[in-house]
C-alpha cells in the first residue's frame, strides 16, 4: 500500500465538473494498493497518517499532525502508484484488482473518518484534483506485505 500526502492550504477533486470531496487546511493523498494489500495494511497506515508529524508547531518546527491542527483529510484513489516503468508504457500488474481496491479503499476512508473528517475521490472515476501545496511538503508513506507476519 502506497500513500502519497501533501500537506495543503486547500484541495478539491471534481469528477464530471462536480466537486464530489473539498477540503482546506489538511493532507491530500493519493492511494494506492498493491497485490498484496489487505486490512492489516490499511489499519497499519491509516494510523501512520494521522499521526505523521508535518505541520509546524509554534516554533515553526514540524512537530505537528492533521489531528492536532484539527484538519482534514483529502483520499483520491490513484493505482498509477503502482505502475512498473521498466518499459515507456507503464504497466499496472502490480496494482491490486478494481473490485478488491474498491473495498479496501471504502474501509481506508472509514478507519480514518473515526478520528478526523474525511472526503474522498471517486473510485474508477476520471478526476480532477487541484491543491495548494502548503511548503511545499511532499511524502510517500508505504507498507509493504510482509509475508513473515501474516
Amino acid at each position: 500500500m502506497k500513500l502519497l500526502v501533501q500537506r495543503v492550504s486547500e484541495a478539491k477533486v471534481e469528477v464530471d465538473n462536480k466537486i464530489v470531496g473539498e477540503i482546506k487546511k489538511g493532507l491530500m493523498v493519493l492511494v494506492g494498493f498493491g497485490v498484496e494489500d489487505s486490512k492489516r495494511e490499511a489499519d497499519f497506515l491509516s494510523k501512520k497518517l494521522l499521526k505523521l508529524r508535518i505541520f509546524e508547531d509554534e516554533k515553526d518546527r514540524m512537530n505537528q499532525s492533521v489531528l492536532d491542527i484539527n484538519g482534514e483529510l483529502l483520499l483520491v484513489p490513484q493505482f498509477t502508484l503502482y505502475a512498473s516503468t521498466k518499459k515507456n508504457r507503464p504497466s499496472f500488474h502490480r496494482a491490486l484488482s478494481p473490485s478488491d481496491a474498491t473495498e479496501l479503499f471504502d474501509y481506508f476512508c472509514k478507519k480514518c473518518a473515526e478520528e478526523i473528517h474525511v472526503e474522498k475521490g471517486e473510485f474508477g472515476a476520471h478526476m480532477n484534483v487541484s491543491l495548494l501545496n502548503n511548503g511545499p511538503v511532499t511524502i510517500l508513506l508505504e507498507k509493504e506485505y510482509d509475508e513473515k507476519n501474516k
